[in-house]
């Protein structure tokens, strides 16, 4: 395993991001378990961007203007509508007491809404991944697969660091209400930035 993919790898996961913000606020809302569902989502969010990078899918995005832009604008709407809900006290920070249930598995589908809506991925990956493979290799496919699962197994492994880092000063947001009120704007308003930045990303 290449030190150079390793190293690029982990920059660009622990890199805050839409994925680093839910899981985030899915620890200080809900606990440590909530955060694993959390960062769990985010990675299976990667696997079709990363599937199109590898089928060469993720070069029929990129020619396609339509496409891009409709994945684009689903992103968008989606991490507005995180926000909103954000603010309302009824999406990333909503405190509760306990888990209601079927919760986990909202939680990990949010998370791979969260990546599966960001168009700029699959593009990242079509030109991450073949830098560190050898396309006339008879093995370029599962060299390209390992790799694949390696920066997963990474995402993963950092977004439950955020996660339960998060979860452990949980009780000291929630017991103090203003701490706590002023999260839940910044929150809502990075979601509304990095809706704006993928709302100008470009091809």
């Amino acid at each position: 395993m290449s030190p150079a993919f390793l190293l690029t790898s982990l920059i660009v996961v622990v890199a805050p991001g839409a994925g680093v913000l839910y899981t985030l606020s899915a620890g200080l809302s809900r606990g440590a378990r909530a955060s694993v569902f959390a960062a769990l989502g985010c990675t299976l969010g990667i696997l079709p961007h990363m599937a199109a990078a590898i089928t060469g899918l993720a070069a029929l995005l990129y020619a396609s203007s339509v496409a891009f832009e409709a994945l684009k604008i689903l992103g968008c709407i989606y991490l507005l509508y995180m926000a909103w809900n954000t603010l309302r006290e009824t999406g990333a920070l909503n405190i509760e007491g306990r888990s209601a249930p079927g919760s986990a598995l909202r939680i990990v589908l949010r998370g791979i809404l969260v990546n599966i809506l960001n168009p700029k991925l699959s593009l990242f990956f079509f030109a991450f991944l073949p830098q560190f493979v050898d396309a006339g290799a008879p093995d370029a496919l599962p060299r390209m697969l390992e790799l694949s699962l390696v920066f997963m197994l990474m995402t993963l492994v950092v977004f439950v660091v955020y996660g339960v880092f998060a979860a452990a000063v949980r009780n000291h947001i929630v017991s103090r209400p203003r701490v706590l009120a002023w999260m839940r704007r910044s929150f809502a308003a990075v979601f509304v930035l990095l809706g704006a930045k993928l709302a100008f990303a470009e091809r």
